[in-house]
């Protein structure tokens, strides 16, 4: 069961949400389902070091997702 990253076409809001089977999505802010499904990058974490596949500089964040830093 993945976990996708969605932005929503009415509002703009951003969010993660685990996909179970053919589960509908909507937005958890405004309940559309105008969705766009956002390209996501794995992370893994060894130690204090967090490393995403991208190879961006989040190493250095404390955030568990990067869907609130990217625009």
């Amino acid at each position: 069961m993945p976990i996708f990253e969605y932005k929503c076409s009415e509002c703009g809001n951003r969010f993660e949400k685990l996909v179970r089977g053919k589960e509908r999505v909507s937005c958890p802010a405004c309940s559309s389902r105008r969705l766009t499904k956002l390209f996501s990058t794995f992370g893994v974490k060894s130690g204090d070091k967090f490393t995403t596949s991208s190879g961006s500089s989040c190493d250095t964040c404390s955030a568990t997702s990067c869907a609130g830093c990217k625009d």
